[in-house]
């Protein structure tokens, strides 16, 4: 057996019915113990996300742009392709299933929000830090500290896969293939882009995203409504084919294969996970910087990450699809995307698809060098940070000019497992997320 037929069955194991379901079960539980807090309090989630911070606040960035740089990772490739993916492996009842791991990622999200503000501490830079290594090692006894090192470590190699060279790679094939500029070009010219946003450290991350993010996603989400709107007489139609093919097997048509239930529930729910990270625990990482002292706040912020980023682009993206009939092709991943926004805008759709998964690759590229780089920190100290800063840089254009079937599966498996630890860690710490919560919203 080769490495690669290796690593891919240690990856169909590990994003295998146990992981997906724990996953998809940790969000229904602490949906459950909040009393569906994330559902009844959307509308004070956008209330307080504008709200100037308190001059007693403590933190580094503000709420909004914590946000912005949690949105900055989340809302990347897997918002363009990932949702085309989850269509031809699994079919349109995938989406269902997407919409449901959205669903309960809004509790998981609050509640790893609120521990990464509960829990955080300052570093001898007198700059804020948190995330699941830390509500792991303050909140948790000893015998559990092994988990945050785990999760640190799995989250520095993933970081460098899922967060720099896939991304820089997909930007440089559109590119390359639609301009005819040369990959290493493309690869150095991100690196330059990047290095002149991370040097600044999460202030700069910060205001870069807090201007990047909604432009972007603006700018993408207009075109797929535009396509919507003037074919809003077949929406229902759309949305019925999703949900009926979330429960049915979804016969074999042109170029799609078919798709059974279970393989709708399969890669909905992992392509749900992979859009906005709900248990992945990487962006609580970012939330810990936030400029606040009230947990329940920065919580109810975060939930709206897979509202903003599976419930809104990754849907518009799938309806885009479906409408045109082009997921029936056989064309799969970003292809299928720009197939599809092209029929709907004939010439200019498949620039929005360009223009998306370029900006969308460069703002994961920097959201997760923070990532990657705090949690390399804990690990080794505050000393590997100009290190680490300097391989991420390396990593771009390298990961747009190779084959990356290996470090993307390395990076898969990474993801996984850095998921593990922080899931147990919301489970023991759950009670804390209940009662805090109670007693904050009654004072």
């Amino acid at each position: 057996m080769t490495l690669e037929n290796t690593l891919n069955s240690i990856s169909g194991f590990i994003w295998g019915p146990i992981t997906l379901f724990f996953l998809l079960g940790v969000g229904i539980y602490l949906m459950i113990g909040l009393h569906a807090y994330p559902i009844k309090n959307l509308k004070h989630g956008f209330k307080v996300l504008f709200k100037k911070s308190d001059d007693k606040d403590d933190g580094d960035i503000s709420s909004f742009e914590s946000l912005m740089t949690a949105l900055s990772a989340t809302v990347g490739t897997g918002n363009i392709a990932g949702v085309a993916t989850a269509i031809f492996l699994g079919g349109p009842g995938a989406i269902f299933w997407m919409w449901i791991t959205a669903l309960f990622g809004m509790a998981t999200k609050y509640a790893e929000a609120f521990l990464a503000i509960y829990f955080r501490e300052k570093n001898t830079s007198g700059n804020y830090v948190g995330g699941p290594m830390y509500y792991i090692k303050n909140g948790l006894s000893q015998k559990y500290h092994f988990l945050a090192y785990l999760f640190a470590f799995f989250g520095m190699i993933a970081a460098f896969g899922i967060g720099n060279g896939v991304q820089a790679n997909s930007v440089a094939q559109v590119l390359s293939s639609e301009f005819n500029i040369s990959q290493i070009t493309i690869g150095f010219t991100i690196a330059v882009l990047v290095m002149l946003v991370i040097l600044g450290g999460i202030k700069s991350i910060g205001k870069t995203a807090a201007k990047l993010v909604p432009i972007m996603s603006a700018v993408y989400i207009l075109g797929g409504l535009y396509i919507i709107f003037i074919n809003i007489s077949i929406v229902p139609d759309i949305f019925l084919l999703i949900v009926n093919s979330a429960f049915t097997t979804t016969a074999a048509t042109g170029g799609f294969a078919g798709a059974t239930i279970w393989m709708a529930i399969r890669f909905g729910v992992s392509r749900g996970v992979f859009s906005n990270e709900a248990g992945l625990g990487s962006s609580p990482i970012a939330h810990a910087a936030a400029r606040t002292n009230n947990p329940v706040k920065q919580g109810s912020i975060s939930m709206l990450e897979p509202l903003i980023d599976t419930l809104v682009v990754c849907t518009i993206t799938a309806f885009v699809i479906l409408i045109s009939n082009s997921w029936l092709s056989g064309i799969n991943g970003a292809s299928l995307t720009s197939l599809a926004f092209n029929e709907g805008l004939p010439g200019l759709g498949k620039y929005i698809v360009i223009i998306g998964l370029v900006l969308f690759a460069f703002s994961t590229i920097i959201g997760w060098s923070y990532y990657g780089e705090k949690c390399a920190e804990f690990i080794f100290g505050e000393g590997i940070t100009t290190i680490y800063r300097v391989l991420w840089i390396i990593v771009i254009p390298v990961g747009a000019t190779i084959e990356l079937n290996l470090i993307w599966l390395i990076a898969d498996i990474m993801n996984g497992l850095m998921a593990l630890p922080n899931l147990i860690a919301l489970i023991l710490l759950s009670p804390i997320v209940f009662s805090k919560t109670k007693s904050l919203l009654n004072k």
